[in-house]
Order: C-alpha cells, then structure tokens, then sequence
C-alpha cells in the first residue's frame, strides 16, 4: 500500500472548500457543488467528504466535535521562519481561527496553529531559520 491521500468528513461543504481552497490554496479537482470534492495540495490528495453523505453510504451514524479538535493535524511547511509569520498572518487575515501564534520551539521548528472552520487544526512550520 502507498498514501495516496486522506480526507475530513465535513458538515458545510461549501465553506469547507471555500477554506481550504481560497485560504490555504488547495487547487479544487471537480465541481465543488458535489457530496464529496477532491482537492490537491503539493501533489497530495486531499477529500472533503460530507458526513451525512458517509453515513447512508455506510449505512451508520457517527459522532462529530463540533468546535476545536485534537484528533489530527495537517502540517503545512513553508521555506523559513519569515514565511511562518507571513503565513500565519495571511490566513488569519482571510479566517482561519487563530490557535497559536508563530512560536520558535526547543528542537529549533518555528511552528504555528490554526483552525479550519469546522475546528481541524492546521499547523504551518518550517525548520530553517
């Protein structure tokens, strides 16, 4: 098996998507009118897939967070620290919820979190000074 890329079960797509692509820059692959779109980022699949849409698939229920969540990351690397900041700065500034600002940590990462807006946390970070 190989990782060929990995997906979120959302509630409102089209915000999710709006985020995602507009946001964070992820190049939308289909309609984003659809029960499930495939977007692309640095030639990784990434999947919105709506929830209620998984579960008549699945012919189950689940159970959802519905604010901030620690269950996973997406980790997001830019050039250098100078592009930690700008980063951050850039998707605060277009609404992505702030969860810790730019920070330069012991094992020399200089990393910062956000949250998309169904509350999955995205850090964006870089190990060259």
């Amino acid at each position: 098996m190989r990782l060929d890329g990995f997906g979120i079960f959302v509630k409102d797509m089209a915000t999710m998507v709006h985020f995602y692509k507009d946001v964070l820059g992820f190049e939308i692959k289909e309609d984003e009118n659809t029960s499930n779109v495939y977007l692309e980022k640095d030639g990784t699949l990434f999947l919105l897939y709506g929830r209620t849409d998984f579960e008549k698939m699945t012919k189950r229920s689940y159970e959802y967070i519905n604010s901030i969540n620690g269950h996973y990351e997406i980790a997001l690397s830019v050039e250098n620290y100078a592009e930690v900041d700008t980063a951050y700065e850039t998707v605060i500034s277009k609404g992505a919820t702030s969860i810790l600002e730019p920070t330069t940590e012991p094992w020399g990462q200089r990393t910062c979190y956000v949250a998309d807006p169904e509350g999955n946390l995205i850090e964006i970070g870089s190990f060259n000074p």
